[in-house]
């Protein structure tokens, strides 16, 4: 799964030119001969999964600055970098005041254009991260903070902006880190209690013998251990929200009075000799299937039926991969912030890695995977070797696995556990290891120091083998210039063939001479 770029421009040859350049940096181009062609494909159903706008200041019909202007009018919101054989000052201030993000001139090197498209991609994240962490914080999140590219997760939200327009009775269903309760809180933005407070519990977290304490209230001295009054989560949030997740998880007693808050809007605290008047509106969430729990005795059905009015069902991160790269991004931009690095996209091979794997965790997995590739990686951008437990899972990336640990390893890998006996004729010698491939020995056949320019040689043909010829990647890892890994190949005689801007195929042969 790729980023797509959308290409605006008049010019068949420079469409085709950029098709071209886009493709072999991992981007997958979206290509329109004008603005109006532009702007039908951006408000139609083939929008999702665009991250970005290259886009031609001089065209026929509607212009560069014509089309920015109307996507402005329109609240259409992307990234946006222009394009034009005409590089005057005035034409650069024009376009950035109109909305564009960058400004390259005609006809654009590939490592600018990549450049450029990197940078435009990372701010548009950080600037949507931090609007719906904030938003989020002030509890004015709403469902269009929440954009998707998946038409599932479309459906869902869809049906999520009905519900808000109600105060129905709400069921979130879902695997575990899914986002139910970030689409609770954007239903809760977006409905008319917005203003009032959302009080979140997690019914599984909470001890049997303290569940309808915490959630009814108790009286003071109603029970060992009751010094004070609480008036419990119902109560906190009168005129407001509670959303109660994993409800299938409620013990049976207390499913009964949640089931007398429902009918008749009024709680009855531990202790209390009357009961509590409450006004709230009800999101609940499950990971279960609540009618196989009823069928199981295990959760009343009469509270099944008042909970199951309007259900929402929230699809696993592995039937909505078009997400994929936009929560990257996200998840990058966001990481990078807070632990002061600055990393500012993800290799094309680790989003293909990140794309073919599973995510039986979803959101909550691969966000925890892109917070530890950031810690870790020490460049601007994140690679397949800083996703290596992933790595392990998916056929074809086994090479940047983690390495076996003493309790994983075979039989047939351990040491002897048997004596090393010193024969009189032997020497006293433990034998070597087999050579592996990742050892570069420093001695040759004669026994003296190998030249600098043998090493240098087989290095670089092991990091070409090891990332599969993605020459970008290669010359982050040694740590050179693409320039300077170009020319050592031609000095070398490893690639004599090679043009700065191409990629190596990922040939054996190529690889290892």
């Amino acid at each position: 799964m790729t980023t797509r770029v959308l290409v605006v421009d008049d010019d068949p040859v420079q469409r085709r030119l950029l098709d071209a350049m886009l493709r072999r940096s991992d981007y997958e181009p979206v290509l329109a001969d004008g603005g109006e062609a532009a702007l039908r494909l951006l408000e139609g159903p083939n929008r999702s999964g665009i991250g970005c706008m290259v886009l031609d200041l001089v065209m026929p019909d509607l212009d560069g600055l014509g089309l920015l202007g109307r996507l402005r009018e329109r609240g259409i919101d992307l990234p946006v970098i222009v394009q034009t054989a005409q590089g005057s000052i005035d034409t650069v201030v024009s376009a950035m005041r109109a909305g564009a993000i960058d400004f390259v001139v005609k006809p654009v090197g590939a490592e600018r254009m990549q450049v450029s498209l990197r940078n435009a991609l990372a701010q548009a994240a950080l600037a949507g991260e931090v609007r719906r962490m904030h938003r989020s914080a002030a509890g004015t999140l709403e469902l269009k903070d929440l954009s998707t590219a998946s038409p599932r997760m479309q459906a869902a939200l869809r049906l999520a902006e009905k519900a808000a327009a109600s105060d129905i009775p709400v069921l979130m269903e879902g695997e575990s880190g899914v986002g139910k309760e970030l689409i609770a809180r954007a239903i809760r933005g977006a409905g008319a209690r917005r203003s009032k407070p959302f009080v979140a519990v997690n019914c599984g977290a909470i001890p049997a013998n303290l569940v309808e304490s915490i959630l009814f209230g108790h009286e003071k001295g109603s029970f060992t251990g009751a010094n004070e009054r609480q008036p419990g989560k119902f109560v906190e949030a009168n005129g407001g929200t509670l959303f109660l997740d994993e409800v299938g998880e409620l013990p049976a007693e207390t499913q009964v009075k949640l089931l007398r808050a429902l009918q008749d809007g009024e709680v009855d605290p531990v202790g209390a000799r009357k009961p509590v008047k409450v006004d709230f509106r009800l999101i609940s969430a499950t990971n279960r299937d609540l009618l196989e729990l009823v069928r199981a005795e295990r959760f009343r059905e009469d509270l099944f039926y008042r909970l199951h009015i309007f259900p929402i069902t929230v699809p696993p991160l592995r039937d909505r991969m078009e997400d994929v790269p936009n929560l990257v991004r996200n998840f990058i931009a966001r990481f990078a912030a807070e632990e002061g690095k600055r990393v500012r996209a993800v290799s094309g091979e680790a989003m293909r890695l990140l794309a073919a794997y599973r995510w039986p965790g979803n959101v909550r997995q691969l966000e925890n995977a892109v917070f530890r590739a950031v810690v870790l990686t020490e460049s601007d951008e994140i690679g397949v070797a800083e996703f290596p437990q992933v790595a392990a899972q998916v056929p074809g990336f086994e090479a940047f696995a983690v390495p076996a640990t003493p309790s994983t390893r075979t039989a047939a890998t351990e040491p002897s556990a048997e004596p090393l006996v010193l024969l009189d004729d032997a020497p006293a010698t433990a034998p070597e290891p087999a050579a592996t491939r990742d050892v570069l020995p420093l001695l040759g056949d004669d026994g003296h120091v190998r030249a600098m320019e043998t090493l240098e040689a087989e290095a670089i043909r092991f990091a070409i083998d090891r990332y599969r010829g993605r020459m970008t990647e290669v010359a982050r890892r040694l740590r050179i210039g693409r320039s300077t890994l170009y020319r050592k190949l031609k000095d070398l005689g490893l690639d004599a063939g090679a043009e700065e801007g191409e990629e190596v195929a990922a040939d054996p042969g190529v690889a290892r001479g």
